[in-house]
C-alpha cells in the first residue's frame, strides 16, 4: 500500500482537494461522472486471456462469471489514467484545502453523529476519532465523494490497458477474491476510476490485508451509507502499522535563531528535551513534553512553519508517504479536536503573493463578474479561468496568472 498509493492518483481523492471546485448544495452529495462500458474487442480478447490465470489463483468459474455480467470497457478510465495532471501543490495550499474551515466543520458534525461509534473504535484499535475521521475526511469528504465507477470494469480496463497492468491485474484478482468472500455484490462494488473504494478509499490488495467486520454482519461493508466498518478497517490499517495511541502526529514548533538546519529531516532523531536544549519550543514557548524520539521538518524551507514529528508520523506514511498528505491528516485531526490552525507564517509564492493576497484576488474578481467558486487563496482551474476572462476583457494579454500587479489593478 505505501507505494502504490504513491503512484496511483485516485480520481475521488483528486475531487476531494479539487481547489475551488465549488461546494456542493447543503444536504446534497455533489454529482459524480457515470461511466458505461462499450465494446472493444482488444479487451474482450484480453479477457478471455485473463480468465484461465483468474481460476488458477483461485477465483471460482461462477464467481468469475458473476463479476463480469455486467462488466466492460470503459474509455473514460483510460482516458483519466493518461491525462492526470501532476498537481505540485505547497504546503499552505494543501493545508488551505485539507484543512478548509468547510472540512473542519463538516469534520466536527461527523464526529458528532458518529461518537459513539467512534469511540468503540477507539477502544478497540487505540486510535483517536480525530484521526479516523480526518482520514474520512480527506478520503472521501465525510463520505461524499466515495466514487460510484464499478470496479471490476474499472480494474480490468487498466489491466488490459497494459501501461500499469501487472499492478491492476493483482488488484482484479483482489477484487475478484473479495467478491468470491461475499463481503459485496459486483453491482455495489463501485470506487473511484482507479478502484478505490469506500468511505476512506481502499484499494483491493489493502482491503483484504486490513478490513474488518466491525458491525458483526459477518461482511467488511466499506461501501454502504454506515461508515461504521469502514472507519473501523482504517483503525485497523493504523493500528498495524504502529499508530501509538496518546501520541501526537507531530507538533507545530518554533525553531530559534540561527538553528542548524542540517539537523532537520525524518533520518534526525532526538528526545523532544534533546530539541529543548537547542532552542527549540512549542508554539506556547514551553518545552514540547516527552512523546518519544522525534524528528524536526521544514516542510517550506527555513522562513515556514516546522513541526516536531514523532512515531505516529511514520504510521501515516503507511497509508499515504506524502509529507503534504501526512501533515494534511494530522493537521485536520488536529482541528477537529479544537485545535489552532498553523500559527507559522508562509513565505510568499514566486510571484510575491501571501495567501491573504490571493483570496483577495478571488474576491475582487468574484465581484467583478468573474466567479472564482470561493476564495481559499489556492490557485485553481476556477480562479485561472476568472484571471483570463478579467484580463480578456480588459483588453491584458491573457495569461491567467495571478499577481500582485493585477490585484492592484482590480482596487
Amino acid at each position: 500500500m505505501r507505494a502504490t498509493r504513491r503512484t496511483i492518483v485516485f480520481g475521488i481523492g483528486a475531487a476531494a482537494l479539487s481547489a475551488c471546485a465549488g461546494p456542493a448544495p447543503k444536504g446534497k452529495a455533489p454529482v459524480e461522472e457515470v461511466m458505461r462500458p462499450v465494446p472493444n474487442a482488444g479487451y474482450d480478447a484480453w479477457l478471455a486471456g485473463f480468465r484461465p490465470r483468474a481460476t488458477a489463483q483461485g477465483i471460482a468459474p461462477a464467481t468469475f462469471d458473476a463479476a463480469f455480467a455486467g462488466a466492460g470497457f470503459l474509455p473514460g478510465v483510460i482516458e483519466r489514467d493518461r491525462n492526470q495532471t501532476e498537481f505540485t501543490r505547497s504546503l499552505e495550499d494543501y493545508l488551505a484545502i485539507a484543512a478548509s474551515e468547510e472540512r473542519v466543520a463538516n469534520g466536527r458534525a461527523a464526529l458528532r453523529q458518529y461518537g459513539p461509534t467512534l469511540s468503540a473504535i477507539e477502544a478497540r484499535y487505540g486510535v483517536e476519532p480525530q484521526v479516523v475521521a480526518a482520514v474520512w475526511g480527506m478520503e472521501s469528504s465525510y463520505g461524499t465523494r466515495r466514487g460510484n465507477v464499478p470496479v471490476v470494469s474499472s480494474l480490468s480496463t487498466l489491466a488490459y490497458e497494459g501501461r500499469r497492468g501487472a499492478f491492476f491485474e493483482q488488484q482484479l484478482l483482489a477484487a475478484l477474491r473479495i467478491l468470491q468472500n461475499g463481503d459485496v455484490t459486483p453491482g455495489a462494488m463501485t470506487g473511484s476510476w482507479a478502484g478505490a473504494m469506500g468511505h476512506t478509499q481502499f484499494i483491493p490488495t489493502s482491503y483484504l490485508a486490513y478490513a474488518v467486520d466491525f458491525t458483526g454482519d459477518g461482511r467488511r461493508d466499506i461501501w454502504s451509507d454506515d461508515p461504521s466498518d469502514a472507519l473501523a478497517s482504517t483503525a485497523a490499517y493504523l493500528s498495524r502499522s504502529g499508530w501509538r495511541h496518546g501520541q501526537p502526529w507531530g507538533v507545530e514548533v518554533r525553531l530559534p535563531a540561527g538553528f542548524d538546519t542540517g539537523l532537520t529531516g525524518r533520518g534526525t532523531r532526538r528526545s523532544p528535551s534533546g530539541w529543548a536544549t537547542l532552542g527549540v519550543r512549542a508554539m506556547d514557548g514551553r518545552p514540547v513534553p516527552d512523546h518519544g524520539p522525534a524528528s524536526i521538518i521544514i516542510p517550506m524551507g527555513p522562513s515556514g512553519p516546522a513541526f516536531m514529528i514523532f512515531g505516529n508520523f511514520t504510521a501515516i506514511t503507511r497509508y499515504n508517504n506524502a509529507e503534504n498528505y501526512v501533515i494534511g491528516i494530522g493537521h485536520l485531526s488536529d482541528r477537529l479536536a479544537g485545535g489552532p490552525p498553523i500559527r507559522g507564517s508562509f513565505p510568499p509564492d514566486a510571484q510575491g503573493m501571501t495567501i491573504a493576497d490571493r483570496q483577495e484576488l478571488q474576491r475582487r474578481l468574484t465581484a467583478a463578474g468573474f466567479d472564482t467558486q470561493g476564495s481559499d487563496g489556492v490557485i485553481g482551474p476556477n480562479t485561472r479561468a476568472a484571471i483570463s476572462g478579467y484580463q480578456q476583457r480588459a483588453g491584458l494579454t491573457v495569461t491567467g496568472e495571478p499577481s500582485l500587479g493585477l490585484l492592484a489593478q482590480l482596487r
